[in-house]
């Protein structure tokens, strides 16, 4: 069983008062991705677990925007916090063609700093620290996976903007699927309305992405990494390229035209770059911090 987080009632009123619930109840705490844990593991996980697991993600996703639209990560206070602080190998800024692809990483960028610094202040001093992150290697890794590379060779993401769209690419379906997975597990309506602001952002931002790849003619690259994420998370199809015979799917859905949910293990799957059991490698070389670790 999951143990729980070491957030105490100060910590818990800070959030609900931040997440604008305060007076509410308690937050249900299948929030945010906690869709890996079967029915006795749910019943173990605190809203501080599940929260810092998400500022784990965003950790991540803030850095490579920063790093691409600033040529900077984020500052070092936005980085404390309980377990053990890592740095960022990797990162730069892209020299961008396009403007409205510059354009793009930078409002991406804001809202995913927007996104830590709303997760540290509701999680107070119940916040992880940044874990170490590797946006170099795992890049490679991961598009050497996909068949998009060869073995030996180097993708770099910020080397022009068509490798910043396929890495970005590489993130923004996960975070749609993670909090969709989510959202069953949710009890207090106040809340599940502000997750769902935040799965519709992300969901923009995955729009935004796969409409520039698709605009680029970028199909063939685009299918090769969502094959690459799907062969991760198990045997269950949840993944869908950019377009099919000519015809665009810019919006990936099942049958009846709804998203696909992933669970926080199999989104730990993906970041880890790793289809077993484990608690670290990929974009997190020493793993995420906090009680929820362990990919499905």
């Amino acid at each position: 069983m999951i143990s729980r987080s070491a957030e105490n009632e100060a910590d818990r009123r800070l959030f609900l008062k931040s997440a604008g619930v305060a007076g509410l109840g308690v937050v249900g705490a299948g929030a945010l991705g906690a869709g890996a844990a079967a029915p006795a593991q749910a019943a173990g996980i605190s809203d501080g677990a599940v929260l810092n697991f998400a500022l784990n993600l965003e950790y991540l996703e803030a850095e490579f925007y920063s790093y691409a639209a600033f040529g900077e990560g984020l500052p070092d206070k936005l980085t404390s916090g309980k377990g053990k602080k890592g740095g960022v190998k990797g990162g730069r800024q892209v020299s961008f063609k396009t403007p409205a692809v510059r354009r793009y990483a930078e409002e991406i960028a804001g809202d995913e700093l927007a996104h830590v610094k709303f997760l540290r202040t509701a999680l107070g001093s119940a916040k992880v620290s940044r874990p170490a992150i590797d946006i170099q290697g795992s890049f490679t890794a991961a598009a050497t996976a996909a068949g998009l590379i060869q073995p030996g060779q180097t993708f770099d993401p910020y080397a022009n903007e068509d490798n910043f769209l396929l890495a970005a690419y590489i993130f923004e379906d996960v975070g749609v699927t993670a909090y969709k997975g989510a959202a069953p597990l949710i009890k207090n309506k106040t809340y599940l309305e502000a997750a769902a602001g935040i799965l519709a952002v992300e969901a923009y931002h995955a729009g935004i992405v796969r409409s520039a790849l698709y605009g680029k003619g970028l199909n063939k690259a685009a299918k090769a990494i969502s094959d690459a994420r799907d062969s991760l998370d198990g045997k269950t199809w949840l993944d869908q390229g950019i377009g099919y015979s000519g015809a665009a799917n810019l919006v990936p859905t099942d049958k009846n035209g709804v998203a696909f949910s992933r669970s926080a293990g199999q989104v730990l799957n993906v970041v880890y770059l790793n289809p077993k059991s484990v608690t670290k490698g990929g974009f997190f070389p020493r793993g995420v911090n906090g009680a929820i670790n362990r990919s499905a």
